[in-house]
Protein backbone atom coordinates (compact mmCIF):
# COMPACT_ATOMS: atom_id res chain seq x y z
CA UNK A 1 0.00 0.00 0.00
CA UNK A 2 1.51 3.27 -0.80
CA UNK A 3 2.16 6.19 1.54
CA UNK A 4 4.03 9.18 1.64
CA UNK A 5 7.45 7.57 0.85
CA UNK A 6 6.43 4.40 -0.39
CA UNK A 7 4.93 5.38 -3.96
CA UNK A 8 4.78 3.80 -6.84
CA UNK A 9 7.01 4.81 -9.56
CA UNK A 10 9.54 3.90 -12.54
CA UNK A 11 11.15 0.78 -12.05
CA UNK A 12 13.83 -0.72 -14.55
CA UNK A 13 12.10 -4.48 -13.47
CA UNK A 14 8.71 -2.94 -14.63
CA UNK A 15 7.70 -3.68 -10.90
CA UNK A 16 4.14 -2.31 -9.86
CA UNK A 17 5.00 -2.60 -6.30
CA UNK A 18 5.27 1.01 -4.05
CA UNK A 19 9.06 1.43 -4.01
CA UNK A 20 11.45 4.00 -2.58
CA UNK A 21 14.04 5.95 -4.22
CA UNK A 22 17.51 5.97 -2.40
CA UNK A 23 19.92 8.29 -3.15
CA UNK A 24 24.35 7.08 -2.15
CA UNK A 25 27.08 9.33 -2.66
CA UNK A 26 30.28 7.43 -2.63
CA UNK A 27 33.71 9.14 -2.86
CA UNK A 28 35.96 7.76 -6.11
CA UNK A 29 37.51 4.84 -4.53
CA UNK A 30 33.24 4.10 -3.91
CA UNK A 31 33.62 4.57 -0.25
CA UNK A 32 30.72 5.67 1.18
CA UNK A 33 30.09 9.28 2.24
CA UNK A 34 25.98 9.97 1.79
CA UNK A 35 23.03 7.95 2.01
CA UNK A 36 19.15 9.05 1.92
CA UNK A 37 15.75 7.82 0.88
CA UNK A 38 13.25 9.69 -1.56
CA UNK A 39 9.55 9.11 -2.83
CA UNK A 40 9.51 6.28 -4.62
CA UNK A 41 7.98 8.20 -7.93
CA UNK A 42 10.53 11.07 -7.40
CA UNK A 43 13.25 10.99 -10.61
CA UNK A 44 16.48 10.04 -9.62
CA UNK A 45 18.24 13.01 -11.42
CA UNK A 46 16.29 14.60 -8.69
CA UNK A 47 17.87 13.41 -5.82
CA UNK A 48 21.52 14.20 -6.64
CA UNK A 49 21.66 17.66 -5.52
CA UNK A 50 19.82 17.18 -2.35
CA UNK A 51 22.28 14.27 -1.29
CA UNK A 52 25.17 16.55 -2.36
CA UNK A 53 24.30 19.72 -0.44
CA UNK A 54 23.45 18.23 2.62
CA UNK A 55 26.93 16.05 2.55
CA UNK A 56 28.66 19.39 1.45
CA UNK A 57 26.94 21.74 3.92
CA UNK A 58 27.59 19.00 7.11
CA UNK A 59 31.09 18.85 6.63
CA UNK A 60 31.63 22.57 4.98
CA UNK A 61 33.25 21.72 1.99
CA UNK A 62 33.45 24.76 -0.58
CA UNK A 63 34.52 23.17 -3.50
CA UNK A 64 33.08 19.50 -4.90
CA UNK A 65 33.36 17.31 -8.16
CA UNK A 66 30.30 15.31 -9.10
CA UNK A 67 30.49 12.81 -11.72
CA UNK A 68 28.38 10.77 -12.93
CA UNK A 69 27.36 8.77 -16.10
CA UNK A 70 25.44 10.20 -19.37
CA UNK A 71 22.45 9.71 -17.62
CA UNK A 72 22.51 12.89 -16.15
CA UNK A 73 23.37 14.65 -19.22
CA UNK A 74 20.25 16.35 -19.93
CA UNK A 75 20.32 20.85 -19.97
CA UNK A 76 18.43 20.93 -16.97
CA UNK A 77 20.61 18.38 -15.17
CA UNK A 78 23.73 20.24 -15.94
CA UNK A 79 22.22 24.09 -15.66
CA UNK A 80 21.05 23.48 -12.02
CA UNK A 81 24.13 21.68 -10.77
CA UNK A 82 25.80 24.42 -11.93
CA UNK A 83 23.40 26.72 -10.60
CA UNK A 84 24.39 25.17 -7.39
CA UNK A 85 28.23 26.16 -7.21
CA UNK A 86 28.70 22.00 -7.87
CA UNK A 87 31.70 21.17 -10.77
CA UNK A 88 30.33 18.11 -12.72
CA UNK A 89 31.97 15.40 -15.22
CA UNK A 90 29.51 13.45 -16.88
CA UNK A 91 29.55 11.19 -19.73
CA UNK A 92 28.48 12.20 -23.39
CA UNK A 93 26.74 10.73 -25.89
CA UNK A 94 28.21 9.59 -28.81
CA UNK A 95 26.09 11.18 -31.38
CA UNK A 96 26.68 14.49 -29.87
CA UNK A 97 29.98 14.12 -31.77
CA UNK A 98 29.40 15.77 -35.36
CA UNK A 99 28.36 18.80 -33.29
CA UNK A 100 31.33 18.84 -31.00
CA UNK A 101 33.95 18.09 -33.23
CA UNK A 102 32.67 19.68 -36.62
CA UNK A 103 35.87 21.62 -36.81
CA UNK A 104 37.58 18.32 -36.76
CA UNK A 105 35.28 16.39 -39.29
CA UNK A 106 35.27 19.20 -41.77
CA UNK A 107 39.20 19.91 -41.42
CA UNK A 108 40.65 16.29 -40.95
CA UNK A 109 37.90 13.95 -41.73
CA UNK A 110 37.04 11.27 -39.58
CA UNK A 111 41.00 10.13 -38.87
CA UNK A 112 41.73 10.09 -35.23
CA UNK A 113 45.01 8.67 -33.71
CA UNK A 114 45.27 5.87 -30.77
CA UNK A 115 44.69 8.36 -27.56
CA UNK A 116 43.64 11.37 -29.05
CA UNK A 117 42.29 13.89 -26.88
CA UNK A 118 40.42 16.88 -28.25
CA UNK A 119 39.11 19.63 -25.77
CA UNK A 120 36.34 21.52 -27.18
CA UNK A 121 32.59 22.67 -26.28
CA UNK A 122 29.17 21.45 -26.60
CA UNK A 123 26.10 23.36 -27.15
CA UNK A 124 24.16 23.96 -23.66
CA UNK A 125 21.08 23.11 -25.74
CA UNK A 126 20.67 22.36 -29.14
CA UNK A 127 19.47 26.46 -30.14
CA UNK A 128 22.62 27.66 -29.93
CA UNK A 129 26.28 26.52 -31.46
CA UNK A 130 29.28 28.87 -30.57
CA UNK A 131 31.95 26.45 -32.32
CA UNK A 132 32.80 27.75 -35.92
CA UNK A 133 33.87 25.12 -38.39
CA UNK A 134 35.19 27.29 -40.27
CA UNK A 135 38.02 27.69 -37.64
CA UNK A 136 40.47 24.85 -37.77
CA UNK A 137 41.67 24.76 -34.53
CA UNK A 138 39.03 23.44 -31.72
CA UNK A 139 37.67 26.56 -29.31
CA UNK A 140 38.50 25.67 -25.77
CA UNK A 141 35.91 26.71 -23.46
CA UNK A 142 35.48 29.71 -21.61
CA UNK A 143 32.41 30.36 -19.59
CA UNK A 144 32.72 34.13 -20.62
CA UNK A 145 33.72 34.12 -24.29
CA UNK A 146 31.11 30.13 -24.85
CA UNK A 147 28.16 31.40 -22.24
CA UNK A 148 26.03 29.09 -24.07
CA UNK A 149 28.31 26.15 -24.01
CA UNK A 150 30.08 23.55 -21.99
CA UNK A 151 33.43 22.00 -21.89
CA UNK A 152 33.95 18.90 -23.72
CA UNK A 153 36.39 16.22 -23.97
CA UNK A 154 36.65 13.82 -26.62
CA UNK A 155 38.67 10.94 -26.58
CA UNK A 156 39.54 8.21 -29.02
CA UNK A 157 40.31 4.42 -28.05
CA UNK A 158 41.60 2.24 -31.36
CA UNK A 159 40.70 -0.46 -28.50
CA UNK A 160 36.97 1.12 -28.42
CA UNK A 161 37.10 1.53 -32.14
CA UNK A 162 36.92 -2.51 -32.35
CA UNK A 163 34.77 -3.03 -29.59
CA UNK A 164 32.21 -0.51 -30.92
CA UNK A 165 32.72 -2.22 -34.34
CA UNK A 166 32.11 -5.49 -33.17
CA UNK A 167 28.84 -4.30 -31.20
CA UNK A 168 28.00 -2.58 -34.77
CA UNK A 169 28.18 -5.88 -36.52
CA UNK A 170 26.10 -7.66 -34.53
CA UNK A 171 23.58 -5.20 -34.32
CA UNK A 172 23.20 -5.68 -38.19
CA UNK A 173 23.65 -8.74 -38.71
CA UNK A 174 20.04 -8.56 -36.42
CA UNK A 175 18.47 -6.40 -38.42
CA UNK A 176 19.33 -7.45 -41.53
CA UNK A 177 18.02 -11.03 -40.02
CA UNK A 178 14.61 -9.25 -38.81
CA UNK A 179 14.51 -7.68 -42.43
CA UNK A 180 14.87 -11.26 -43.98
CA UNK A 181 12.27 -12.61 -41.43
CA UNK A 182 14.77 -14.91 -39.94
CA UNK A 183 14.05 -13.51 -36.68
CA UNK A 184 11.26 -12.23 -35.07
CA UNK A 185 12.08 -8.86 -32.71
CA UNK A 186 11.04 -5.64 -32.25
CA UNK A 187 12.36 -3.36 -34.75
CA UNK A 188 15.92 -3.17 -33.61
CA UNK A 189 18.63 -0.53 -34.87
CA UNK A 190 19.11 0.19 -37.75
CA UNK A 191 15.66 -1.17 -39.17
CA UNK A 192 13.59 1.58 -41.04
CA UNK A 193 10.34 1.01 -42.75
CA UNK A 194 9.64 2.41 -46.12
CA UNK A 195 6.34 2.33 -47.74
CA UNK A 196 5.13 -0.72 -45.14
CA UNK A 197 8.59 -2.65 -45.61
CA UNK A 198 11.26 -2.86 -44.01
CA UNK A 199 14.97 -2.33 -44.55
CA UNK A 200 18.55 -1.85 -43.81
CA UNK A 201 19.29 1.77 -42.56
CA UNK A 202 22.50 2.22 -44.30
CA UNK A 203 23.02 5.92 -43.37
CA UNK A 204 22.17 5.21 -39.58
CA UNK A 205 24.56 2.32 -39.58
CA UNK A 206 27.27 5.14 -41.66
CA UNK A 207 27.17 7.40 -39.35
CA UNK A 208 27.34 5.16 -36.64
CA UNK A 209 30.18 3.59 -37.97
CA UNK A 210 32.08 6.72 -38.65
CA UNK A 211 31.84 7.26 -35.11
CA UNK A 212 33.32 3.94 -33.30
CA UNK A 213 36.14 4.53 -30.74
CA UNK A 214 34.89 7.88 -29.46
CA UNK A 215 33.87 8.59 -26.14
CA UNK A 216 33.22 12.06 -24.55
CA UNK A 217 32.66 13.90 -21.60
CA UNK A 218 30.99 17.09 -20.20
CA UNK A 219 31.94 19.40 -17.58
CA UNK A 220 32.39 23.23 -16.09
CA UNK A 221 35.81 22.50 -15.20
CA UNK A 222 37.88 24.78 -17.00
CA UNK A 223 40.68 23.75 -18.40
CA UNK A 224 43.19 25.68 -16.62
CA UNK A 225 41.90 23.95 -13.47
CA UNK A 226 41.83 20.42 -14.66
CA UNK A 227 43.43 19.31 -17.54
CA UNK A 228 41.39 16.80 -20.23
CA UNK A 229 43.23 13.68 -19.00
CA UNK A 230 42.64 14.07 -15.63
CA UNK A 231 38.88 14.90 -16.57
CA UNK A 232 39.06 11.48 -18.65
CA UNK A 233 40.63 9.48 -15.67
CA UNK A 234 38.09 11.29 -13.30
CA UNK A 235 35.21 9.63 -15.06
CA UNK A 236 36.78 6.42 -15.29
CA UNK A 237 37.12 6.23 -11.60
CA UNK A 238 32.98 5.75 -11.86
CA UNK A 239 33.20 2.03 -12.13
CA UNK A 240 34.14 1.92 -8.80
CA UNK A 241 31.15 3.77 -7.57
CA UNK A 242 28.67 1.29 -9.49
CA UNK A 243 31.07 -1.23 -8.13
CA UNK A 244 29.53 0.05 -4.83
CA UNK A 245 25.85 0.07 -5.92
CA UNK A 246 26.22 -3.24 -6.90
CA UNK A 247 27.48 -4.10 -3.52
CA UNK A 248 24.37 -2.85 -2.04
CA UNK A 249 22.18 -4.26 -4.06
CA UNK A 250 23.34 -8.04 -3.91
CA UNK A 251 25.93 -8.73 -1.24
CA UNK A 252 24.41 -6.89 1.54
CA UNK A 253 21.21 -7.22 0.48
CA UNK A 254 19.63 -3.96 0.31
CA UNK A 255 16.55 -4.94 -1.42
CA UNK A 256 14.22 -6.12 -0.88
CA UNK A 257 13.24 -4.54 1.93
CA UNK A 258 10.08 -5.40 4.76
CA UNK A 259 9.92 -2.25 6.45
CA UNK A 260 7.20 -0.09 6.42
CA UNK A 261 7.49 3.22 8.79
CA UNK A 262 9.98 6.02 7.68
CA UNK A 263 12.34 5.20 10.32
CA UNK A 264 12.43 1.57 10.05
CA UNK A 265 13.67 1.95 6.72
CA UNK A 266 16.08 4.77 7.77
CA UNK A 267 17.75 1.81 9.77
CA UNK A 268 17.88 -0.68 7.69
CA UNK A 269 19.61 1.96 4.92
CA UNK A 270 22.12 2.98 7.80
CA UNK A 271 23.12 -0.48 8.35
CA UNK A 272 23.31 -1.32 4.37
CA UNK A 273 25.61 2.17 4.50
CA UNK A 274 27.63 1.08 7.63
CA UNK A 275 28.30 -2.52 6.18
CA UNK A 276 29.26 -0.83 3.09
CA UNK A 277 31.75 1.37 4.72
CA UNK A 278 33.55 -2.08 6.25
CA UNK A 279 33.03 -3.42 3.31
CA UNK A 280 35.08 -0.97 1.46
CA UNK A 281 37.67 -0.72 4.18
CA UNK A 282 38.01 -4.55 4.36
CA UNK A 283 38.60 -4.38 0.34
CA UNK A 284 41.00 -1.49 0.55
CA UNK A 285 43.28 -3.57 3.16
CA UNK A 286 43.06 -6.87 1.74
CA UNK A 287 43.15 -6.16 -1.64
CA UNK A 288 40.75 -8.97 -2.00
CA UNK A 289 36.65 -8.74 -2.85
CA UNK A 290 34.53 -9.01 0.15
CA UNK A 291 33.01 -12.30 -0.86
CA UNK A 292 36.43 -13.70 -1.11
CA UNK A 293 37.25 -12.14 2.40
CA UNK A 294 34.13 -14.10 3.93
CA UNK A 295 34.72 -17.34 2.03
CA UNK A 296 37.98 -17.79 2.99
CA UNK A 297 37.14 -16.93 6.96
CA UNK A 298 34.05 -17.74 7.35
CA UNK A 299 35.27 -21.66 7.72
CA UNK A 300 37.53 -20.68 10.56
CA UNK A 301 36.15 -21.65 14.06
CA UNK A 302 37.08 -21.81 17.45
CA UNK A 303 35.62 -24.39 19.84
CA UNK A 304 34.86 -24.04 24.17
CA UNK A 305 34.43 -27.77 26.03
CA UNK A 306 33.21 -27.70 29.37
CA UNK A 307 33.66 -30.40 31.25
CA UNK A 308 33.29 -31.79 34.92
CA UNK A 309 33.20 -28.09 35.82
CA UNK A 310 36.51 -27.05 33.79
CA UNK A 311 36.63 -25.01 30.39
CA UNK A 312 38.69 -25.44 27.16
CA UNK A 313 38.68 -23.31 24.99
CA UNK A 314 40.43 -24.48 21.40
CA UNK A 315 42.06 -21.54 18.61
CA UNK A 316 41.59 -22.05 15.34
CA UNK A 317 44.22 -23.00 12.70
CA UNK A 318 44.55 -20.57 10.36
CA UNK A 319 46.46 -20.95 7.73
CA UNK A 320 49.27 -18.72 6.19
CA UNK A 321 46.70 -17.25 3.36
CA UNK A 322 44.26 -16.79 5.63
CA UNK A 323 46.52 -14.84 8.48
CA UNK A 324 47.48 -12.28 6.25
CA UNK A 325 43.85 -11.22 5.47
CA UNK A 326 43.62 -11.04 9.46
CA UNK A 327 46.76 -9.40 9.90
CA UNK A 328 45.83 -6.47 7.15
CA UNK A 329 42.74 -6.18 8.85
CA UNK A 330 44.54 -5.65 12.37
CA UNK A 331 46.27 -2.23 10.54
CA UNK A 332 45.79 0.67 12.24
Amino acid sequence: MSDDLRKVGYSKERRVDPQIVVGLLVDRRGFPLEIGCFEGNKAETLTLIPIVKQFQDRHGLADIVIVADAGMLSASNLRDLDEADLRFIVGSRVTKAPVDLESHFRWHGDAFTDAQVIDTITPRTGRKIENDPKHKTEPLWDPQAHPGSWRAVWAYSAKRAVRDNKTLTLQENKARAVIAGEKAARTPRFVKTRNGAAELDEASLARARRLVGLKGYVTNIAHSVMPAGEVIASYHDLWTVEQSFRMSKTDLRARPMFHHTRHAIEAHLTIVFTALAVSREVQARTGLAIRNVVRQLRPLRSATIAINGSQQTFAPVIPEPQQTILDALEQV
